[in-house]
């Protein structure tokens, strides 16, 4: 099963949480954390690794925190899932160390390497800003009457 980390999960919050704030403000990891009841201390490490990778800007003082590095149409989902949990890999091979026993007479490494690649493009084409926009309302389907 592909699943993203918790630590991926946080990001994504704490990233859709600043690119919705409107006049692109700022917010500190303790207002973050308590809106959405995670854990200070790993929200503080999360948006940490953030400003490392580039995608968010800290600042100190009163008014300080964090914000968007740059716009959040230029930050896509995968940005931010590598930013955290490193390289997008779907299985123990997923990198050419030929660290499996297989690797040699392996017959589905190369269909799982364009699985993994085909899941990273589309993640790479999904933006900070689409995550963020409002959904749209869909209307309900008409209800289907039968007659007795």
């Amino acid at each position: 099963m592909l699943r993203l980390s918790k630590k991926s999960d946080y990001a994504l919050i704490a990233m859709k949480h600043l690119a919705t704030r409107p006049g692109a403000a700022s917010a500190s990891a303790r207002e973050i954390a308590e809106q959405y009841d995670i854990p200070i201390e790993l929200m503080a490490k999360v948006l940490q690794r953030l400003v490392r990778r580039g995608l968010l800007a800290s600042h100190q003082g009163t008014r300080g925190g964090y914000r968007l590095s740059k716009p959040s149409r230029d930050i896509s989902v995968a940005d931010i899932i590598q930013a955290i949990d490193g390289p997008l890999t779907v299985t123990a091979c997923s990198t050419e160390a030929e660290n499996c026993g297989q690797f040699a007479k392996c017959s589905v490494r190369d269909p799982l390497w364009r699985i993994k690649d085909r899941i990273l493009a589309s993640l790479a084409t999904c933006s900070l800003a689409e995550v963020a926009a409002d959904a749209v309302e869909v209307p309900p389907a008409p209800l289907a009457f039968t007659r007795k």
